[in-house]
């Protein structure tokens, strides 16, 4: 089993950093504190995998289950309207952008209407929803570098996004709350 893990953690963090190959050599960039936010959550997947559908009535199940629903769903809203309404432009290139990031227009529709970061929101609930899987020390620590790194992701990209959008953005965030509608 820990030959397994060890293997998928490998080519896990293989995958992580070809994707993120640009941020890493921009320390600072949001996409650099992705990265260490990406692995956090890798980490917590190959600890928990074993416990997937383990006890699935168990209190930490019933805690899990709805967190990576809802980590689905704003994936999948954010991504969408990041395509659909984002006017991404190619040549953008004032911070290492992943494809989808590359927009041009400002988007406050959907989630977007009340969180700021509806995908790194999904990081979240995801890293806290594996977790719960199956709870320990180790998930802990790394559940908080997780909840910690996002964060950090989000900042950061604030600032990026303040500098690429102006005032539009400042405005931006004074009517919305960065992860979580309503609350923070």
């Amino acid at each position: 089993m820990f030959t397994i893990r060890l293997v998928t953690l490998l080519l896990g963090t293989a995958c992580l950093v070809y994707i993120s190959w640009a941020s890493l050599a921009v320390p600072g960039s949001h996409g650099f504190y992705r990265f260490f936010a990406w692995e956090a959550i890798l980490g917590l997947a190959t600890l928990n995998l074993h416990r997937w559908i383990h006890d699935p009535f168990s209190w930490h199940q019933l805690i899990s289950w709805p967190l990576l629903v809802i980590s689905a769903v704003l994936v999948i809203l954010g991504v969408r309207l990041l395509r659909v309404m984002g006017e991404t432009d190619e040549d953008r290139d004032d911070v290492p952008l992943v494809a989808f990031e590359k927009t041009t227009t400002l988007i406050t529709e959907g989630a977007y209407r009340y969180i700021r970061h509806p995908l790194y929101s999904s990081l979240l609930f995801l890293a806290w929803g594996i977790f719960f899987k199956a709870p320990s020390g180790l998930g802990v620590l790394l559940v908080l570098v997780a909840t910690l790194f996002l964060f950090a992701t989000a900042r950061v990209e604030e600032g990026e996004n303040l500098r690429y959008f102006g005032e539009q953005y400042r405005e931006y965030m004074r009517r919305t709350k960065m992860f979580i509608p309503f609350l923070f």
